[in-house]
This record gives C-alpha cells, sequence and structure tokens, in this order.
C-alpha cells in the first residue's frame, strides 16, 4: 500500500525532478550532437589546411600529416575502454571531462609552435574525443525514453554526417581568410557551452556496477582497431609501400581474431560477445557498416571530382557538398513519423536501396552537368543517407539491457570509426585502381564514378542484413506503431 500511496502523492520536490528529467531528455541529444560534431568536424577540418600550416611550423605537409595519424591513433587506441571508464566513473562525469579536455587540448594545437607540440595536442584530442562520443551516447541512452529515442538520434546524427563534409570547406575559408589557429579555436565556445549545458540538464549519475579492467583485452582491441585505421588510412594517402599496409592489415586481423577467443574464455571481457547475438544491435552495426562505408567515402570522392576533375575551387566544392549536408537537416524531423508508418524493417530494407541508388547517380556526374541537378541529388541523398544513419543509430539499442548500455556503445563506436577508414581507403583503392585501367595520371570523372558505383553496391547489399529482422523490430521505438500494424 506505501507504494500505491507514493504514488498517488508524490514526495515535496518530485515533481520538479520528474520536470528536469523531461527538460534533459529533449537537451541532452543536442548537447551529445554538439560534441559530436566538433569531434568530426576537428578530424577533417586540419586536411586541407595541412600546407598552410606546414610553412608556418617550418615542416613539409607531408611530415605535418602526423598531426592527423596521431589523432586517428590515440582515438582508436581509448575507445575500447570508454564504456569501462563511464560505468568505472559515472557517464556524467567523464562526459564532462572529455568536453573540457578536448577544448583544452584544442587551445594548445592552436599555441603550438612546432610540429612535436601539435602533435601532443593531437593525441590527448584524440583521446578525449575517443571518450566524448561513445560516453555521450551512452548518456543519451540512460536519459532518454525509448518513445523518443528516434527523434533524439536524429539530433545525434546529423552532425556525425555535417561534420565531415563541413570541415574541409571550413578549413579552406579559415586558412584564406584568416589563420591556422582559428581551426582549434573555434572549439572553444562550443566545448565551454557544453560543460555549462552538461551541468545543468544533466542530472549526475553514479557508477555502475563494478567491472574487473581486462587489460589483456583493452591492448588487443586497441591494437587491432589502431592497426586497421592506420593501414586504411595509409591507403587513402598511398604514402607507404605496399608491404607495410599489408603488415598493418595483419596485425589487426590477427589481434583482432585473438581478442574474440580471449572475450569467449574471459568473464569480465572488456566487450562481451554476446551483445552481437542481440538481431537488431547484430544488423545495425554489421549490416550497418556496409553502409556507413559512404560516410568516409563520400567526401573524399566528391572533393576529388570536384576540385580535380571539374577544376572547382574547395569553396565552390564546399558549396555545392553542402547540399547533403542540407537534405541531412531536413530529414531530422521526418524520421520518426516514416519510421511509425513503415516500421523500421521496411524502411532499413528499402532506404538502404535508395540512399544507395543516390550513391551510385554520383557516378554520371561530368563537367556539362547542370549545377541545379548536382545540388538536387545532392539533396535527396542527403536526406537518404542521413534517415538510414539514423534508423540504424536507433535500432542499435532497441534490446539492448541496461547493464550492457555502455559496451553496447563502446563496440558501435568502434565499428562507426573503422568504416569511416575503411570507406575512405577503399575509395582512395578504387580511383587508384581506375587510373591504371584508364592507363592516366589524370583524375577526372571516369576515374572517380566506379567508386561511386562500388560504394553504392556496398551499400545496397546491407539491405541482406535486414530482411532477417523480423517485421515488429523496433516497434517499442514508435508508439503506437503496434497498434497501426
Amino acid at each position: 500500500m506505501a507504494t500505491v500511496n507514493e504514488e498517488r502523492a508524490p514526495y515535496p520536490g518530485a515533481q520538479a525532478q520528474g520536470e528536469r528529467r523531461d527538460r534533459s531528455s529533449k537537451v541532452v541529444p543536442f548537447i551529445v550532437g554538439c560534441a559530436l560534431f566538433m569531434q568530426m568536424l576537428d578530424s577533417t577540418v586540419i586536411a586541407t589546411a595541412l600546407p598552410t600550416m606546414a610553412r608556418d611550423l617550418g615542416e613539409t605537409p607531408v611530415r605535418l600529416n602526423l598531426a592527423i595519424t596521431s589523432y586517428m591513433l590515440s582515438a582508436a587506441i581509448f575507445i575500447p575502454v570508454s564504456g569501462w571508464v563511464a560505468d568505472r566513473f559515472g557517464p556524467r562525469g567523464v562526459f564532462r571531462a572529455a568536453i573540457a579536455l578536448f577544448t583544452v587540448s584544442s587551445v594548445l594545437c592552436a599555441l603550438s609552435h612546432s610540429l612535436m607540440e601539435l602533435v601532443g595536442a593531437r593525441i590527448l584530442q584524440g583521446a578525449a574525443g575517443a571518450m566524448m562520443v561513445p560516453v555521450g551516447r551512452i548518456l543519451l541512452l540512460r536519459t532518454v525514453p525509448k518513445a523518443e529515442l528516434v527523434q533524439a538520434m536524429a539530433y545525434v546524427t546529423v552532425p556525425a554526417l555535417l561534420g565531415p563534409l563541413l570541415g574541409p570547406p571550413i578549413g579552406g575559408a579559415i586558412v584564406t581568410y584568416g589563420t591556422w589557429p582559428w581551426i582549434f579555436l573555434m572549439n572553444l565556445p562550443i566545448g565551454v557551452a557544453g560543460i555549462v549545458l552538461v551541468s545543468i540538464f544533466i542530472a549526475r549519475t553514479g557508477p555502475a556496477e563494478r567491472r574487473p579492467f581486462d587489460l589483456p583485452g583493452f591492448v588487443l582491441l586497441a591494437v587491432a582497431l589502431a592497426a586497421l585505421m592506420f593501414a586504411f588510412d595509409a591507403v587513402a594517402r598511398s604514402d607507404l609501400p605496399v608491404a607495410v599496409d599489408l603488415a598493418f592489415f595483419g596485425i589487426g586481423a590477427l589481434c583482432t581474431l585473438v581478442y574474440v577467443r580471449h572475450a569467449r574464455r574471459t568473464e569480465h571481457a572488456l566487450i562481451a560477445l554476446d551483445i552481437v547475438a542481440v538481431p537488431s544491435f547484430a544488423a545495425s552495426t554489421l549490416g550497418g557498416s556496409l553502409f556507413r562505408l559512404s560516410l568516409g567515402a563520400t567526401p573524399f570522392l566528391l572533393a576529388l571530382l570536384f576540385q580535380v576533375g571539374f577544376g572547382l575551387s574547395p569553396l565552390h566544392s564546399g558549396l555545392l557538398i553542402f547540399a547533403s549536408a542540407l537534405g541531412a537537416l531536413v530529414m531530422k524531423p521526418c524520421a520518426p513519423p516514416i519510421l511509425k508508418r513503415f516500421g523500421f524493417r521496411n524502411v532499413l530494407i528499402w532506404n538502404a536501396v535508395i540512399g544507395s541508388t543516390g550513391m551510385a547517380v554520383y557516378a554520371l556526374f561530368g563537367p556539362d552537368t547542370p549545377y541545379a541537378l548536382i545540388l538536387a541529388v545532392l539533396l535527396a541523398t542527403g536526406f537518404f543517407r542521413s534517415l538510414q544513419m539514423t534508423s540504424l543509430n536507433a535500432l542499435a539499442f532497441a534490446d539492448i539491457a541496461p547493464d550492457a548500455m555502455s559496451r553496447a556503445s563502446t563496440l558501435s563506436s568502434m565499428m562507426m570509426q573503422l568504416s569511416l577508414s575503411v570507406g575512405a581507403g577503399l575509395a582512395a583503392v578504387l580511383v587508384h585502381l581506375a587510373q591504371q585501367l584508364n592507363d592516366t595520371a589524370q583524375v577526372g570523372s571516369g576515374e572517380v564514378a566506379p567508386a561511386f558505383l562500388a560504394i553504392g553496391a556496398l551499400g545496397a547489399i546491407s539491405a541482406l542484413f535486414f530482411l532477417r529482422l523480423p517485421p515488429d523490430v523496433g516497434d517499442a521505438l514508435s508508439p503506437g506503431r503496434q497498434q497501426a500494424g
């Protein structure tokens, strides 16, 4: 009876706490989305500024590329431990500390006067970014009710799509009209605002049940992810001998296989592989990785096509590519009603085909293609690709138990980072092969088109992973869907 009375007559302050939780469920996606945008933008914005930065620091652009590699490897090393750290110290505190470290390291990057100073600051940035994104997703999953998860994921997905697309043109504009330290200093107001918003709107949560730290598992995963990402990144830049690339691929594959065996024999493995046995998570993470390849490939291929193939300026090219980002923004309010009407399974299957077909249509772009038509295709493709990302990100956690959320978020983040590297590396390899087949050193639409077709085909194949999902999968995320079905 006491429980019933408590429900009928809430204790003083319960209504205020309920209102705070309601505000948090609406604000947390925005906070996490801003942090994700800052991390994704920072990982790509530096690329177009490398020549200018190298000149000011007295280095060659090739040597300064170490600033990109160091960030990538640092992020790869620390992503596997992010879930355990969130459980050990509480996700709110870890998320806020990660934003603070990312902001401070951004300032250190701007103040760097040598390559080694810049690399050291970038390593700190990579570590902070590795914690910021998966831990932010954990906060979102623990704060937002399942019925609102689709809309929340739409807020988080859009920044993930915007960052890689906007990074190169923003970096080019900054070094053209300003100085390169502003590439990093622009993170300062975003970071400070994020720290304040986390302190105000996200309630303090205690640590989860403490698990022993799986040091062997951490080492294996960190080496595997770092080696694979470095190998794909090196392939994209074509700056290492083939034998070295193959060696890193081999190290990554070997460590992955050893970890699988280790996880099956270890009670408290860093990432328990039984998570992959959940059909919705497996389809969203593994099948979705094929579709996510386009996130890594598209900015590289479009920039190559527009700037090298068509001879457009970086700014002009960036404005064209921004149409895809606008499509992603338009999608945000449309995802919940679309999923409620058609269901996750149907949307994932058909949208994988539609979005991938849009990618393949890029192969038809040529110097004489009207800009209005290019903009229309990019806008539509951005819409459908963003819808697919939102659906995948939401469904991945629909059936995950609360005590496994941190490990699921970590594994999902690992697969996403790997997909970005694979996409960029695969795109570079395909363009290089097309050049060899066409016996030319030039890059035009004839050399980029096969890459668009291949990436589009892989995205369409991802639909096969969703065919085995039950018709009612994810209905708990769409209120009224079961009644409507």
